[in-house]
């Protein structure tokens, strides 16, 4: 079976990895630089996964049975409509039912019509002063987010990125000037106080099958200090579910993304392929802070490599409407982010790194490449996440252990965070989630 994978970070790198095990299956893809991973399983093109003329005649010229898409940018630019009106299967949403990530009102409007649980107090703007006015009579903190992508790096906080309402109102201001993520608008959300947690799911259409839970690090320092970035680093455990996190909350928050399901079906039509719900964990339950249309990454990471189940065959069933159960192994996983010094919004670009996948392959950990480019045999970062590594274990410990010491075989000008998945950080959470429940 002939497989199109779009997209050139270590999400597209650890979905090559999972659907090259199935032995008949051979693998194109498209990417906009040459990452060394997916290069080496792959025949490649590159070229923008933005260029969708361009990525559906190379799916027709190579006579591509079934395209699975990374990204979001191309999901939002209508990648798997057109692909389809080739006559190539996807494994991702329409541009329409991408818009619940790719609209932020969308989504959340979304929530209000379908009386789905776990909604925020939100409003939707396209005028600076009646939003200022909003913040300024609302009660509680509040989250400015722009309506469209921003790379997850748009969305500030009162009382963390934003100093106080008046920043927010300045911020406001500049997402609407400037048409921030290509919408003269901007969504005001409650803050939600908890622990953020996410729930990804196949999704056929009408079915689901949940994965384990992951925890993501979007901050880029120790102590989830400085700006949020694309996420630094993340674990699951081994039961599915998380150390602050019971059965009774996933299921809340599986709940949910089965209730969202329905409603794009009716909205706009089936949702097939990757969802991933970013939740926070409150004293009320699971809140709905956003959704991907497609795997995240980190976290795709973390699930992956735990697959029991043919990956290649969850991705037919998926086009063909017929998801059943998916089966994982029983194991603990940490990932952790190698990233060039001065990320995120400083780094240098260009420089070269050493990565002895050798050496960190023997200590039972997988390497994922990211945003980098492969040139004579050498790889060079880019002003972005360089690469995942990935180990798993018996306990989240274990598996955190084994990652740490695989760093070292990382040469070059770049840093990761050597607090993802330690046992000081999880009982910080824990500690934090028990006071919030009041146990």
């Amino acid at each position: 079976m002939k497989i199109l994978v779009v997209g050139t970070g270590a999400r597209e790198h650890a979905i090559c990895q999972a659907a090259i095990k199935d032995e008949e299956t051979k693998i194109y893809s498209i990417m906009s630089n040459q990452n060394p991973g997916i290069a080496k399983i792959s025949d490649f093109k590159i070229a923008s996964e933005n260029d969708i003329p361009r990525v559906t005649k190379f799916a027709v010229e190579n006579k591509v049975d079934m395209a699975i898409i990374g990204p979001e940018a191309p999901l939002e630019k209508g990648i798997v409509n057109s692909l389809l009106e080739a006559g190539v299967d996807c494994v991702g949403p329409t541009m329409e039912a991408a818009k619940i990530e790719t609209d932020k009102a969308f989504m959340r409007n979304l929530f209000r019509d379908y009386k789905i649980r776990g909604e925020l107090i939100y409003r939707v703007f396209d005028d600076a002063q009646e939003a200022g006015d909003f913040i300024d009579d609302f009660s509680k903190d509040v989250v400015v987010k722009p309506i469209g992508l921003t790379g997850g790096k748009g969305v500030k906080i009162v009382g963390e990125q934003l100093k106080d309402n008046e920043e927010a109102k300045s911020y406001v201001k500049e997402i609407i000037d400037t048409k921030m993520s290509g919408y003269a608008g901007v969504v005001i959300e409650e803050r939600a106080v908890g622990e953020e947690f996410t729930v990804q799911a196949f999704v056929d259409g009408k079915n689901i099958a949940p994965m384990p839970v992951v925890q993501d690090h979007p901050y880029a320092f120790e102590g989830d200090q400085g700006p949020i970035t694309g996420g630094m680093g993340s674990y699951s455990d081994t039961d599915g579910l998380l150390p602050f996190l019971d059965e009774k909350y996933r299921d809340e928050s599986v709940g949910i993304i089965e209730k969202t399901v329905e409603a794009i079906n009716k909205e706009v039509g089936p949702y097939k392929g990757f969802l991933y719900g970013q939740f926070m964990l409150t004293n009320e339950g699971p809140k709905l802070i956003e959704y991907n249309a497609r795997f995240g990454d980190p976290e795709a990471m973390n699930v992956l490599p735990l697959l029991q189940t043919n990956f290649i065959d969850i991705c037919k069933s998926i086009v063909d409407g017929n998801l059943k159960g998916v089966e994982f192994d029983t194991l603990a996983t940490v990932c952790k982010y190698i990233v060039p010094q001065g990320y995120p919004g400083k780094a240098i670009p260009n420089q070269v790194i050493n990565v002895d996948e050798e050496k960190i392959n023997e200590n039972n950990t997988l390497v994922y490449y990211a945003a980098v480019n492969q040139k004579d045999n050498k790889i060079y970062t880019s002003s972005s996440r360089a690469l995942a590594l990935v180990s798993v274990g018996d306990t989240i410990s274990e598996a955190e252990q084994i990652c740490e010491t695989s760093t070292q075989f990382v040469d070059g000008d770049v840093y990761h965070r050597r607090d993802v998945g330690t046992s000081e950080l999880i009982e910080k959470r824990v500690k934090h989630m028990n006071e919030l429940l009041g146990k």
